[in-house]
């Protein structure tokens, strides 16, 4: 019997502030225990954010996955035990970040991934429903940039999707059910976002961590600008704040979508990545228990 273990490595000093702001430094411990693994089972697969430092008995090895995402692989050859645990502790000081929305990136060159932030996922499908969806929001603000395409696109979200989690389908990041329905949580907002902008041509991108997912998107000569349309239309008084804004009270597990790890999962890419997953056999295990924590050791104004 082989156990193969593995987990996402988290740079914690991801989404640095851009200008001076507020800081929260704190300690954060995340576990994660697959449980009840089969006498029979030959290969078990245990992916997990997590930061340098892991405890769990058994040795690992760091590798990089793709868009930056870091893989802490562990293998166990013929492990006796019928549960796994592992424990990722970091210290994180996050800093506010506001990026400033005027030009002033104007000899720099653009990265150079931002085709991939154009593409469509297997829920975000970029096809002539959404590019219409997405043109009636900008048209009806008669905007012509892609900073200004992008407030008018955020704007049209915050004011017309409803944080709500009840009834079906929510959560999953489906843009067809989010525009359709109008509600879900902060992983169906920025679906929206992210889709609208990148029908629109601006390239975008999902990101998901403590406590909430969000997104950004590139303007020509500014940057990666980071906007939360599910924490606007949650508190309308903070809406221009988020267009431009993510406050400090949170940390970056991983970025985008259909997420594939290193090593490759047998099972389809997943569709966002914050949560352990783990594989019996090349097969989706779900038997796994997870709990998290956290301390504040600092707070800045």
């Amino acid at each position: 019997m082989r156990l193969v273990l593995s987990v996402l490595l988290l740079a914690a000093s991801l989404l640095a502030a851009v200008e001076p702001g507020r800081e929260r430094t704190f300690t954060l411990e995340y576990n994660a225990s697959v449980k009840d693994i089969p006498a029979a089972t030959q290969k078990v697969e245990l992916w997990i954010v997590a930061n340098i430092r892991v405890d769990a008995p058994y040795p690992y090895k760091i590798s990089v996955g793709g868009q930056g995402n870091t893989m802490l692989h562990l293998e166990i050859a013929r492990p006796k035990e019928t549960s796994v645990p592992v424990t990722v502790p970091f210290e994180a000081a996050r800093k506010e970040r506001i990026q400033p929305t005027a030009a002033v990136l104007p000899k720099m060159a653009p990265p150079a991934d931002l085709a991939h932030w154009l593409q469509p996922h297997r829920l975000v499908p970029i096809d002539n429903k959404i590019r219409g969806w997405a043109r009636e929001a900008v048209d009806a603000a008669h905007d012509k940039t892609d900073l200004e395409m992008a407030r008018a696109i955020y704007n049209h979200v915050v004011s017309t999707v409803k944080y709500d989690q009840s009834g079906a389908g929510w959560g999953r990041g489906d843009i067809c059910h989010a525009c359709d329905a109008r509600r879900g949580n902060c992983t169906d907002f920025h679906v929206i976002l992210i889709g609208y902008a990148r029908a629109m041509g601006i390239p975008a991108r999902f990101a998901i961590g403590f406590p909430l997912p969000w997104a950004e998107f590139y303007a020509k000569g500014i940057g990666w600008v980071p906007m939360d349309a599910s924490e606007a239309a949650k508190n309308p008084a903070k809406r221009d704040y988020f267009f431009g804004a993510h406050d400090e009270n949170r940390v970056e597990l991983s970025k985008s979508r259909d997420v594939l790890l290193t090593p490759r999962q047998q099972a389809d890419p997943l569709n966002y990545f914050v949560y352990p997953y783990v594989e019996v056999d090349g097969k989706a295990y779900t038997s796994i228990e997870t709990s998290y924590s956290f301390h504040d050791l600092m707070a800045v104004a």
